[in-house]
């Protein structure tokens, strides 16, 4: 019986590399990604491929590959009908939704979308931005732009042009009007590999130890020591949404918390857990968390 294995797509270009330190997190070693298009990972029940995140829906659709990472944008862009196994929320910059915006130079009379009407707009995302401005009744005409976008944005009338941080438009002295579709990143399948026992399993898999590597990302373990006539006032201190496990010790005046709190919460809980009597204390990065 041949052994069965997932083919599986994972994005080339800006997000590249954090997909792989995403899989690292998550325990799954990526080698070669950034040298070949068949990069190695340390599952010999996973073939990764790696192309762009533009095409991947559609690779997915066709079943050229049983399931890949992409944005939300581009299975919007070409329509394709896949299954949405998870949303991951982490992009090459930020944590946060990367923005499709419609953009005009900083000296444009362009106020709002309506004022577009008779005019051209350009960008990568055409199917999408056509049909935002046939929702909103605006007659424009959507030309494809091949990179670069925001350097034609004076030539034409206005564009769309994807952003992270708006650093890249502020740059170009250009003016955001309207958000046109916010994208996160997303797990996808195709029907047929999600109807496959094997392959569900093993997309489900990927999927919970990704998430678990996410949810780890911005937390930290929290430990210490502490005398049992202090307990109240410690759990007062303490996030009141979190269950923290509490130990006994040799000693048996003294007990053990442990918890697990955002790394924001960290720098102001240890002072004051170290002032209310705390000794020991000690915060360890996560790989992951699974709730």
């Amino acid at each position: 019986m041949a052994k069965q294995v997932l083919r599986l797509g994972i994005p080339a270009g800006s997000l590249s590399k954090a997909t792989s330190e995403l899989f690292a997190k998550a325990g799954l070693r990526i080698s070669g990604s950034q040298r070949s298009f068949l990069p190695s990972i340390d599952d010999d029940e996973i073939q990764l491929i790696m192309l762009r995140a533009q095409e991947m829906s559609r690779y997915v659709v066709d079943g050229v590959i049983d399931a890949g990472i992409t944005g939300y944008d581009w299975v919007m862009e070409n329509g394709s009908d896949v299954v949405e196994v998870a949303e991951l929320l982490y992009s090459k910059a930020t944590a946060k939704p990367a923005r499709w915006v419609l953009a005009v130079p900083d000296e444009s009379k362009i106020k709002k979308p309506e004022d577009l009407a008779g005019g051209i707009v350009a960008t990568e995302l055409v199917n999408v931005t056509r049909k935002y401005f046939a929702d909103k009744n605006i007659d424009v005409k959507v030309e494809f732009s091949w990179g670069a976008t925001e350097v034609k944005a004076r030539l034409v009338s206005a564009i769309v042009e994807l952003t992270e941080t708006g650093t890249s438009i502020k740059a170009n002295n250009l003016r955001i009007i309207d958000t046109v579709v916010i994208s996160t990143t997303r797990f996808i399948a195709s029907r047929q590999a999600w109807a496959d026992k094997f392959k569900k399993e093993k997309i489900e898999n990927i999927a919970i130890l990704l998430k678990a590597a996410i949810d780890a990302r911005d937390k930290v373990g929290l430990k210490l020591n502490i005398e049992k006539n202090n307990l109240d006032a410690i759990l007062k201190i303490l996030p009141a949404e979190k269950s923290p496990t509490i130990s006994s010790l040799a000693d048996e005046n003294y007990i053990a918390i442990e918890v697990i709190v955002d790394t924001k919460v960290e720098r102001i809980l240890v002072p004051a857990l170290k002032r209310a009597g705390a000794s020991g204390i000690i915060t360890y990065p996560l790989n992951k968390v699974i709730h």
